[in-house]
């Protein structure tokens, strides 16, 4: 299709049984390793009461224990790794929000296979030979920015390492330099199609044909928003830093129907967040990877928190999962109600009087938790005006009938809530606070 000009590799054209019997011979490679090589990795099993030699088909890998954020900070910084320290050529972390920092350690093959994944996921989202790509992903310790930037110049393509913020400017050079292909944020494409409009300029007018947008769920309604504001194809990349960084999936341009795992290298399993139970492809659980060719810091089990489902290859022969619009801890417990800010979303794009931009504030009345959602108007519409007023109430009437809470709504003119550079900060929980 659009990328017949970058050939795929054997492998994601290979038959199921070819691919399933490569990973097997992968995962009790990366089961023996950690094992052999990361104390810490040995004491989990042994504690599990499991052996390397336990795993003789893929379906065995539900014997070993699972791994998650908790171990890999008390294993702060170097604890879980499989190599020594000497043996890394880089380091990167988390930003460690909610606490320590995650460390995440790369061998030179890992920073060669990661480079690897992140190039076939670009050419999977549309690249061509020749493309001008625009990263304005975080450089630094966030895995972001040099994750594609690496993985673009693998392919041959021509990179502009931007970075976050200075949105005046990235809009300037974009007009000058060029570019076909923006890997950046959701919302902070949105922040620089406004930046755009600010300067005169239309958005669809500019020289982008594909934006590759990760790093926060969004929503199937924000990819056709972006689309028809840019006049671009939006294509979903997905990653971890405790998995590797950006390019364990990525959504082929073709089909657009869910990033495709790159199953050789990462191994999915979708469980029941509460009871750890494998759940079978289709239903909708917490993603869980294993990892299969990592060196420094192989990956064993390591729950995402993401909510997603498996579904079948189609554009490739890997499975694909849904795309994901939730995370069990983004996930706000309103009197009861299970609400994601992606419910919510859905809702703000289908009103022409607001803008995406939004932030859900959780607050506690007395003994009752209370959701104020604070939301942009578009420009040019007052927040007082009659227009955002009939907004609002149809908005907060959906919340309640779709969503199944009521919620506060406060509307702000355009350009009055915090952009975000990164990742958008979509809920602030007030309710530990006096």
């Amino acid at each position: 299709m659009h990328s017949s000009s970058f050939p795929l590799e054997p492998i994601e054209k290979a038959s199921v049984d070819e691919l399933r019997a490569l990973q097997l011979k992968r995962l009790k490679a990366t089961l023996r390793h950690a094992y052999d090589n990361s104390p810490a990795y040995k004491t989990k099993f042994d504690q599990a009461g499991v052996h390397p030699g336990d795993c003789t088909s893929l379906a065995d890998l539900a014997k070993f224990p699972f791994t998650n954020k908790k171990d890999l900070r008390d294993g702060y910084p170097y604890g879980m790794f499989a190599v020594p320290r000497g043996q890394c050529a880089r380091i990167h972390a988390s930003s460690g929000t909610t606490g320590k920092p995650t460390v995440v350690g790369y061998t030179r093959n890992d920073i060669d296979m990661w480079a690897s994944m992140v190039a076939r996921s670009i050419r999977a989202g549309g690249a061509r030979p020749g493309d001008l790509v625009h990263i304005s992903y975080g450089y630094g310790l966030f895995t972001g920015g040099l994750g594609a930037h690496y993985g673009a110049e693998k392919l041959g393509l021509t990179v502009v390492p931007f970075g976050g913020g200075q949105t005046e400017r990235q809009v300037q050079l974009m007009v000058d330099f060029k570019p076909d292909i923006i890997m950046v944020t959701p919302s902070y494409m949105l922040a620089i199609a406004e930046e755009f409009e600010r300067q005169g300029l239309t958005p669809a007018d500019a020289s982008l044909r594909v934006g590759i947008f990760g790093a926060e769920p969004w929503t199937n309604d924000m990819r056709l928003a972006i689309e028809r504001r840019m006049a671009i194809d939006a294509v979903d990349i997905y990653g971890l830093s405790e998995v590797i960084g950006p390019g364990v999936a990525s959504e082929c341009i073709e089909t657009k129907d869910g990033p495709t795992i790159w199953e050789d290298h990462f191994y999915p399993e979708i469980i029941n967040p509460d009871t750890g139970e494998l759940a079978p492809d289709g239903e909708i659980g917490e993603l869980v990877f294993t990892s299969l060719t990592k060196e420094a810091l192989p990956i064993i089990r390591y729950r995402t928190r993401d909510l997603t489902r498996l579904l079948p290859g189609t554009a490739r022969t890997m499975r694909r999962m849904e795309k994901i619009t939730g995370r069990s801890d983004d996930m706000m417990i309103v009197r009861g109600v299970n609400v994601f800010p992606t419910q919510i979303e859905e809702l703000i794009l289908k009103r022409a009087e607001l803008a995406p931009h939004y932030q859900c504030i959780l607050r506690r009345d007395g003994a009752m938790d209370s959701l104020l959602v604070l939301v942009e108007t578009r420009p040019g519409v007052s927040p007082n005006g009659p227009q955002a007023q009939a907004a609002t109430r149809l908005l907060q009437h959906e919340i309640k009938a779709y969503v199944g809470t009521s919620v506060e709504i406060e509307l702000r003119a355009a350009g009055q809530l915090e952009r975000s550079v990164g990742k958008a900060k979509r809920v602030v929980d007030l309710r530990g606070s006096p």
